[in-house]
C-alpha cells in the first residue's frame, strides 16, 4: 500500500496533492512539527536517513526527495499521466520548471530565509544579492506564466505540482509579497480552484490557510 508520510506546512504537501490529481489510492500519516522547534518529530525523521519531508513507504520501499517521489509515483502507480514524453513539444519546458523549483526557486529562498534570521544589517551585501536572487526566479515565473496557463506549456503537469510548494506554503517561512507578480497571481487563483489541490490541502493541512495571494 501506497503510504504518503505527510509533514504539516512541508513539502510533502506536493505528494497528497499529486495522489489527489492522480486519483490513485493511499494512506496519508500526518505528523505535526514540534512546537517548539518547528522541525520534524522524532519519528518522522526516523523514516528516512536524510530525516526531511516527503517520505513515502511503498511496501518494503521507504523513498524521500520530492523529484523521486514524484517521478516514482507516476511511473509506478500514474501510468505516467501529469509528466510530459519526450516527443512532446513542451518537453523541454517540462524539465526545466520541474527542476527549478527544487533547483533554483526554493534554495534561493530558503538562503534568504537562514540570513534574515542572523539580522543582518540591510546594506549587508550577501544579504543583497540572495534577495535579488529571489526576486529573479519569482521575476521568471512571473514572466513564464504572462506566456503560458501552465508551467510546462498548456498542460497541467507536475511541474506546477513541484512549484506549487514554494509559491504558497513556503512563504509561511519567507514571506513575499506577490503583488509585483501578477501572472503569479493569476495562476495561484486557477490552482485554488483545482479540486485535487482543494482536497490535498484540506486532508494533508486542515485549517491551515492557503497563500494564494
Amino acid at each position: 500500500m501506497l503510504t504518503v508520510h505527510h509533514l504539516g506546512k512541508s513539502q510533502s504537501e506536493r505528494i497528497v496533492w499529486l495522489c489527489e490529481e492522480l486519483e490513485i489510492r493511499y494512506e496519508l500519516k500526518r505528523y505535526a512539527r514540534d512546537a517548539a522547534t518547528m522541525l520534524a518529530p522524532s519519528d518522522y525523521k526516523a523514516l528516512h536517513g536524510i530525516g526531511t519531508a516527503p517520505v513515502i513507504t511503498d511496501g518494503d520501499l521507504v523513498l524521500a526527495e520530492s523529484g523521486a517521489v514524484i517521478d516514482y509515483i507516476i511511473a509506478r502507480h500514474g501510468g505516467g499521466r501529469l509528466a510530459l514524453k519526450p516527443d512532446h513539444p513542451d518537453f523541454a519546458q517540462f524539465l526545466f520548471w520541474y527542476h527549478f523549483a527544487n533547483g533554483t526557486l526554493q534554495p534561493s529562498m530558503g538562503r534568504n530565509m537562514i540570513l534574515n534570521r542572523l539580522r543582518l544589517p540591510e546594506d549587508n551585501p550577501i544579504l543583497t544579492v540572495t534577495r535579488a536572487r529571489v526576486d529573479r526566479a519569482f521575476d521568471l515565473v512571473d514572466a513564464r506564466l504572462r506566456e503560458a496557463e501552465h508551467l510546462a506549456g498548456r498542460e497541467f503537469t507536475s511541474a506546477d505540482i513541484m512549484t506549487g510548494f514554494p509559491l504558497t506554503t513556503m512563504r509561511y517561512f519567507l514571506p513575499y509579497d506577490l503583488k509585483r507578480c501578477p501572472n503569479i497571481l493569476r495562476y495561484l487563483d486557477r490552482i485554488g480552484r483545482r479540486p485535487a489541490y482543494r482536497r490535498a490541502m484540506e486532508k494533508g493541512d486542515p485549517g491551515m490557510a492557503l497563500l494564494l495571494t
